[in-house]
């Protein structure tokens, strides 16, 4: 079976935005030791899962990238070329290449997606998707990637649901860039 990951960017006090989606708190540029840690994480994955909103920035962004924006050609190739599975209710068709879309019930559509033959899954986002797949509990590792700013306000990454979100630390390393990786896994026991 697949492995499901989400690789969230998030301030210290938990937000992966601010109140009106601001993300300029985000650290940049990446040092080289965040991003081979990065292309290690997703050394396994062949299929990237996004929310509709996300998409809809993500998707043309990278197909428009270059070299020139300060990301390595292997980056924006993998980013473009590693098929896409769009989650939304209101889509009915995928309006970009290289990329699906899938309806309904959030818990089915991971069943399967996992159950397919293949790599691992990553999540990016958006908000309302990384929210409803921690809820759930759909989630096989989590990826947070901690900037060093905190803005008292926003989405944030864990939902209200009024219930615990029990975590096993599998590993934290921090970056020269001040970022600081932590990889969590639920802990179901």
């Amino acid at each position: 079976m697949r492995t499901f990951k989400l690789q969230v960017q998030t301030t210290v006090d938990g937000y992966m935005a601010g109140p009106n989606g601001e993300m300029d708190w985000m650290t940049f540029p990446w040092t080289g030791d965040l991003d081979a840690y990065i292309d290690a994480l997703c050394e396994s994955v062949d299929c990237i899962v996004l929310g509709r909103k996300l998409a809809e920035g993500f998707i043309p962004v990278w197909a428009d990238r270059t070299p020139d924006d300060g990301e390595p050609q292997e980056t924006i190739d993998w980013m473009n070329n590693t098929p896409k599975v769009v989650i939304s209710n209101t889509l009915t068709e995928s309006p970009w290449e290289n990329a699906s879309v899938a309806g309904g019930d959030l818990t089915d559509i991971v069943k399967r997606l996992k159950a397919r033959p293949g790599g691992d899954l990553i999540a990016y986002g958006g908000g309302t998707l990384v929210s409803e797949l921690i809820a759930k509990d759909l989630l096989d590792e989590l990826h947070l990637f901690v900037n060093p700013a905190a803005i008292g306000s926003g989405m944030p990454v864990f939902p209200d649901a009024g219930a615990y979100h029990r975590l096993r630390l599998v590993a934290a390393q921090s970056f020269d860039c001040g970022i600081a990786a932590l990889h969590y896994e639920p802990n179901r026991a």
